[in-house]
């Protein structure tokens, strides 16, 4: 077996887009979970709008790409507007049960037949993204170190994603360590106390829905651009608890959290498809059991049975803290 081809593929997934993705994606989920305590299970919702709102915008309407980042950003406030008012002022398990159902509604309202026409159904929309790649700055070829490489186009996007990722970081901690910040730990711990101190407990809920959003949408955008193509099945239920389950490794309601948690679960996922389809080549394993169809599945059964692990020997993560976990108790 090619050991350094499986660290290769790690190593790959770390440093690549799909890791910026999913960590920017966890960020927005922090925003909502980890710092306000909203249950937002529709975060997938908010990525597909920020990647059709690009998509439509360039490839229905002839508008311009950076055009289309803002009706994104615009789709996403106004989502999270549209989900927040009914229900950030009644129980948390109502805005999760709306959020996963809207982010469903929305995927197979975006791929049914009347909406083609804009929409590109199940089809999606494809080559929409041409003006972002021809801003690359970096000349022709492949770049990187060791058996890691990357193409000038995928390093572009991938460099673009990480910046993004830092600049959310910075964004978060800024206003984690303001008093906005603190009113939002304030709520996660008890929002009758906040509420009794004169705090417009509402107000900030959906503030933090609507940037949490935001970041999503990001992710979303950056999904699509990376691909160059957006099809309403891309965004499944399972990108939202993907994000879940980043943030949780990293530890929730800490600043670098999901990014840790981004690296470690795509390289985890990255080694241990890659050892699985490597031991299958030398023979080492049993090619009639694991086909290939069913190494995707066994290797996230894999990394569910390592996340049962963390959360019975270390629920806070990996850079969380217990004590703060258990202020409400």
């Amino acid at each position: 077996m090619e050991l350094t081809r499986v660290l290769g593929d790690g190593l790959r997934a770390v440093l690549g887009v799909e890791a910026a993705i999913y960590a920017m994606a966890a960020i927005g989920l922090n925003i909502h979970f980890g710092y306000t305590g909203l249950l937002n299970f529709g975060q997938v919702g908010f990525m597909l709008v920020g990647a059709y709102g690009v998509a439509i915008t360039v490839s229905t309407f002839g508008g311009s790409l950076w055009l289309g980042v803002v009706v994104g950003v615009g789709l996403a406030v106004l989502l999270a507007l549209l989900l927040g008012g009914p229900t950030l002022r009644l129980r948390a398990d109502y805005l999760s049960i709306t959020t996963i159902a809207a982010a469903e509604i929305l995927r197979f309202v975006f791929r049914s037949t009347p909406a083609t026409s804009v929409t590109g159904g199940v089809f999606g929309l494809q080559r929409f993204a041409d003006a972002f790649y021809e801003a690359n700055p970096i000349p022709r070829g492949q770049y990187g170190f060791w058996i890691v490489q990357f193409s000038h186009r995928r390093l572009w996007v991938t460099l673009v994603a990480w910046a993004f990722v830092a600049a959310a970081c910075a964004l978060v901690w800024g206003l984690m360590h303001s008093p906005w910040g603190r009113v939002l730990r304030s709520i996660r711990e008890d929002e009758d106390a906040a509420r009794s101190l004169g705090k417009n407990v509402f107000a900030f809920k959906m503030q933090s829905l609507v940037l949490g959003g935001v970041i999503g949408a990001l992710a979303g955008m950056f999904l699509a651009v990376s691909q160059q193509a957006v099809s309403p099945d891309t965004y499944l239920p399972q990108i939202t608890f993907f994000a879940y389950a980043i943030l949780i490794l990293g530890g929730a309601g800490r600043v670098f959290g999901p990014v840790l948690g981004s690296v470690v679960f795509w390289f985890t996922v990255a080694v241990t498809d890659s050892l699985l389809r490597n031991g299958v080549a030398a023979g080492a394993l049993s090619a009639g059991f694991f086909r290939s169809e069913t190494i995707g599945a066994v290797r996230f059964m894999l990394v569910g049975v390592g996340l049962m692990a963390l959360m019975i020997f270390r629920p806070q993560g990996i850079l969380g803290d217990r004590r703060e976990m258990q202020l409400d108790v």
